[in-house]
């Protein structure tokens, strides 16, 4: 596979692994653009499954800048921009999206590192367990009690969302039938 054949086929993976870890367009482009120099800088003649080994890397670098940042290496991390202009005759809509993108992105930050990474390889590239543990280099084990863990707290993080949220239309709902 050509040096531009891998950009094409992993580019929109590896952008997606690093924009969920970073919460940042314009970090997870750099970082992204920085996978793709060291992969083409790279030998790849004995790498036998580029996705996981690309995500490898993806990873570690993102993995980088977050402790450099953490250490304050970094400018503090800015407010994240939408990934994508919605289209929409709503403008309530539109609110309610930005508000769902932006809990869930509190969600996946507020798990610990060792998980979040776990669950954002999961669910967000679609990874299977067998290629997650490529990825990060643990046992597969591992990888399934992370996994459990951080379904289990983002879990517990949205019972007490999801009672509120409930409460609310409730509310709504005795406000309109006391309102006839």
């Amino acid at each position: 596979m050509n040096d531009r054949e891998l950009f094409e086929a992993y580019k929109e993976q590896v952008y997606r692994l690093c924009y969920y870890m970073l919460q940042n367009r314009g970090d997870a482009e750099d970082v992204c653009q920085e996978v793709f120099v060291k992969a083409i800088l790279a030998d790849r003649s004995q790498i036998r499954e580029l996705r996981p080994w690309l995500l490898r890397i993806a990873t570690n670098e993102c993995n980088s800048l977050l402790r450099r940042r953490r250490k304050g290496w970094a400018k503090e991390t800015l407010v994240h921009l939408l990934s994508r202009p919605q289209i929409s005759n709503s403008v309530e809509e539109s609110y309610d999206r930005r508000e769902t993108r932006t809990a869930f992105h509190g969600l996946i930050s507020s798990l610990p590192d060792k998980i979040r990474i776990v669950v954002i390889l999961r669910f967000a590239n679609e990874l299977t367990v067998p290629e997650i543990s490529k990825v990060i280099e643990i046992p597969e084990g591992t990888v399934k009690s992370r996994l459990n863990r951080g379904l289990g707290l983002l879990r517990n993080k949205l019972g007490p969302i999801e009672k509120q949220k409930k409460k609310g239309e409730d509310l709504e709902w005795s406000n309109s039938v006391n309102a006839k």
